[in-house]
């Protein structure tokens, strides 16, 4: 695809959202492949996530300028205040539980096609794909660094004629740099974990990716390189949940998404989670959700 066609079109629709989705955000600029806004609405945001969940078809990076939010990100709950950035890797899963009515933020996303253009072949590491979400508070000076460069390609967008190559330079600086304060974070991170946070934080990133096909822990397990019996008592002494009860949630979490953003029947959706059968799995998740995968469908339809 031309570098013109992946910055063209800011009357289309995002992710295939209608226009009346699109006034989520305000001082905006959208198109298929690049969002940026500078201010977003966080009372229709909030409403957006009233029937749980959603999947991100692409990377979203956002960064808290005003009050607080209260989400869970790839099955992990956070509380975010002011100062904070928040990086979604693609297909990441988000649930918005609470925000203040004082919230507002910069949001920033973008397609896979036009990620690529902007990096070249050099990924910034924070970027790569071996991380589906993170976050970190940022100094004032670093705030208002990337607001800089953020008001910039959000101008630069709504030039009559803007330049594709700035656009691009634009892009590539903004990720480059929050890889530098990602990078900067993460070996002192790394330093003060202990081996068993590491190994949780390993088993978190093993089920996000791999629960709708593996519901056991001894699969994990063996991933890890270590004994069912011993991720089961470290897990729990971390976490202070049975393993099991994370791979649950995220392979419930991933059945809503389908059930809500997709036209599979229970049956397709039972097959491609590795259910025996659509009992077994109509039973699995009216044990978790309280309500058949029907009735869940339809409520959410609402």
């Amino acid at each position: 695809m031309q570098l013109q066609q992946l910055l063209s079109s800011a009357d289309e629709t995002l992710d295939g959202r209608s226009s009346s989705q699109n006034a989520l955000l305000v001082d905006n600029y959208i198109s298929q492949n690049l969002a940026i806004s500078r201010k977003i609405n966080p009372r229709l945001v909030f409403s957006q996530f009233k029937n749980g969940p959603m999947l991100m078809p692409e990377m979203r990076v956002l960064i808290v300028k005003q009050g607080w939010v209260e989400s869970t990100i790839n099955m992990k709950p956070y509380h975010f205040e002011a100062g904070e950035l928040i990086f979604v890797g693609r297909n990441g899963i988000i649930d918005i539980h609470q925000v203040s009515d004082n919230v507002h933020g910069l949001g920033f996303s973008l397609s896979d096609d036009l990620f690529s253009l902007a990096v070249g072949d050099h990924l910034p590491k924070a970027f790569d794909g071996h991380l589906r979400d993170f976050h970190f508070h940022l100094s004032p000076d670093e705030f208002d660094f990337l607001d800089r460069i953020h008001h910039l390609l959000y101008n630069n967008m709504h030039q009559k004629e803007h330049s594709a190559q700035v656009t691009l330079s634009l892009i590539s600086s903004f990720l480059w740099y929050i890889n530098q304060l990602w990078r900067q974070r993460e070996a002192i991170t790394r330093q003060a974990q202990t081996h068993d946070q590491r190994i949780f934080s390993d088993f978190i990133q093993l089920v996000n990716r791999d629960a709708p096909r593996q519901h056991q822990v001894e699969y994990y397990a063996s991933q890890l390189c270590l004994s069912p019996r011993y991720v089961s008592t470290l897990i729990r002494q971390v976490s202070g949940r049975p393993p099991k009860e994370w791979i649950d949630e995220a392979l419930l979490t991933h059945i809503k998404i389908e059930l809500k953003h997709s036209d599979k029947t229970v049956a397709q959706i039972a097959d491609e989670t590795n259910f025996p059968n659509p009992s077994f799995f109509s039973k699995f998740f009216k044990r978790l959700a309280g309500m058949t995968p029907l009735a869940f469908r339809q409520e959410t339809a609402l």
